[in-house]
């Protein structure tokens, strides 16, 4: 039997050629395996570690320790690590105690007080009250159902009762107007209803359990038409909510999966997407949702057809059209860029390196505009902040980006985050120069966020004709939420006033934007009465 020694070549050159083609093979070998790894340790994570990417202050205080790169060098930024730190100095802070309760909530008193024998002293004179303590405990209510009944007196005139006339005898008011004609749901218990599912995620099913447990029997049914039959009815002010949206300087969008069960065509099984859109003018934002069952970039490009101003997006391809769309001004997002980073340190489990290096980085930039807020800057003075100090260090972080790209491998998780910003550079830069813009598109993954929360409960919707109304109806409570208001108190308003609406100025008068002074008081968070 042959000895692998003896395949071995006598010739020196071929020997050393073949060594280094093995060694070339063992480092290409070494390297795959350091991205399986790598990917092996981000997939546990994601499933079993801390999902937040908020750093605490000793995570944040180790990455500038340690934020010096492994070959030593850090972004050209013009400040070292060690400017970064402040150490604040030692202060004995007081103990907090309970936070107290609200003061718009009702008090009710119970007097806890000695016996009357106890009042008086042993010497046989009364005591005198001399102060008291009180403490406070929160008591609740159960939620109670009660029946409204609309009695509607009739009335004649007993003279003319019998004689011809051509008038009527007999009168009555007319009906009342509601938000569903002919139904038993009142503004208040839809308003309920919706919110319960929309924005606190509790499916109808539940619901119909909750009501069982109080002596009502709503069936799924009920509650899912009553959704259809309200976002049908409040569909002009949706439709407004669309323009205001598309009024603002920045627009942000985003999307996500939906089921959707019975879509003709599709099977069961087959994604469809909810879109969100958020704008508005300053000081009044306000957001919509649709459904679509594809995620094209032809339903952005079609809801943004004719529109003037800056576009926020991730870095989702169906976007791209936005680099040459006239009059639009397409901005990425330092908050997508940052995660690959923070997604390296999780599956490393170390916080220093390169990872630890463009963590800190960004959150430099960050940090200035947190600063600009603080500082109440204008929109001017914020965009010479961002010009005299985030650019050199946009300026350094580019230098130290280029550098990497050719030292590590595209397909590791450092090689895919360091590609992943440098393809989005152009868009990444952008905010600097528009004080209006955020470095992030945090605005739109939080108004989309409660939908993927509520997803998580309900799972599905049955027909697009649902997904339709779940978006119309979270576009409303969504765009209250951004506007100060309380979900609930909202929606009654709303319906309350929808049946009584008849032009688009009357439905304009409804937006949470639009609402006068006195409306928005009573139907903020912790407001005394409703609406």
């Amino acid at each position: 039997m042959q000895s692998p020694v003896d395949a071995l070549p006598n010739d020196v050159a071929a020997l050393q050629q073949m060594l280094c083609a093995m060694h070339s093979e063992h480092r290409l070998l070494e390297s795959e395996v350091r991205v399986l790894q790598e990917e092996n340790q981000l997939l546990k994570q994601r499933l079993f570690g801390r999902k937040s990417e908020q750093l605490t202050e000793a995570q944040k205080k180790q990455l500038y320790l340690f934020n010096e790169a492994e070959d030593g060098v850090e972004p050209e930024t013009g400040e070292t690590a060690a400017d970064a730190v402040v150490i604040a100095a030692h202060t004995r802070t007081k103990k907090r105690g309970r936070k107290p309760l609200p003061a718009h909530l009702p008090r009710v008193e119970v007097l806890h007080d000695v016996a009357e024998a106890d009042k008086r002293c042993g010497c046989g004179t009364l005591k005198s009250r001399i102060g008291e303590e009180t403490s406070e405990r929160l008591d609740i209510i159960p939620a109670q159902i009660q029946v409204i009944r609309d009695v509607r007196p009739k009335y004649v005139c007993r003279h003319c009762e019998g004689v011809d006339d051509t008038g009527p005898t007999v009168i009555i008011a007319p009906p009342p107007v509601y938000l569903i004609p002919k139904g038993i749901a009142t503004a208040g218990l839809l308003a309920h209803v919706l919110t319960a599912k929309f924005a606190d995620a509790i499916p109808f099913y539940r619901q119909t359990k909750q009501f069982e447990r109080i002596g009502v029997e709503l069936s799924r049914t009920t509650l899912c038409g009553w959704a259809l039959q309200v976002a049908e009815r409040c569909g002009p002010v949706v439709e407004l909510l669309g323009q205001q949206v598309r009024a603002g300087p920045v627009l942000r969008c985003d999307e996500t999966t939906v089921q959707v069960l019975d879509e003709p065509g599709r099977a069961a099984e087959t994604k469809s997407y909810m879109w969100v859109f958020h704008g508005g003018p300053p000081g009044s934002p306000a957001v919509q949702y649709q459904y679509h069952p594809t995620r094209a970039g032809t339903v952005a490009a079609e809801y943004l057809s004719g529109y003037q101003g800056c576009v926020q997006t991730d870095g989702f391809s169906g976007y791209n059209f936005l680099d040459t769309q006239p009059g639009v001004v397409h901005m990425g997002c330092w908050a997508h860029a940052r995660r690959k980073f923070v997604e390296l340190t999780k599956a490393t489990g170390t916080k220093g390196g390169s990872a630890g290096v463009a963590v800190a980085t960004i959150g430099k930039l960050y940090a200035i505009e947190k600063r600009a807020t603080a500082q109440g800057l204008s929109p001017a003075q914020r965009v010479r902040e961002r010009q005299d100090h985030a650019q050199p260090i946009l300026d350094g972080f580019k230098t130290w980006l280029d550098r990497k790209a050719v030292q590590v491998p595209p397909k590791s998780l450092l090689g895919k985050a360091v590609h992943y910003t440098l393809g989005q550079w152009h868009r990444l830069v952008v905010y600097i120069d528009h004080a209006h813009l955020t470095p992030d598109n945090n605005l739109a993954e939080n108004a989309i966020r409660p939908f993927v929360v509520g997803r998580k409960n309900w799972l599905f919707s049955g027909t697009p004709a649902g997904a339709a109304a779940s978006a119309a109806i979270y576009s409303l409570i969504e765009t209250a939420k951004a506007n100060g208001l309380e979900p609930y108190r909202y929606l009654r308003h709303l319906f309350e006033r929808v049946p009584y609406a008849t032009t688009t100025e009357d439905y304009r008068a409804l937006l949470p934007g639009h609402l006068s002074t006195a409306e928005t008081a009573r139907l903020v968070p912790g407001a005394a009465g409703g609406s």
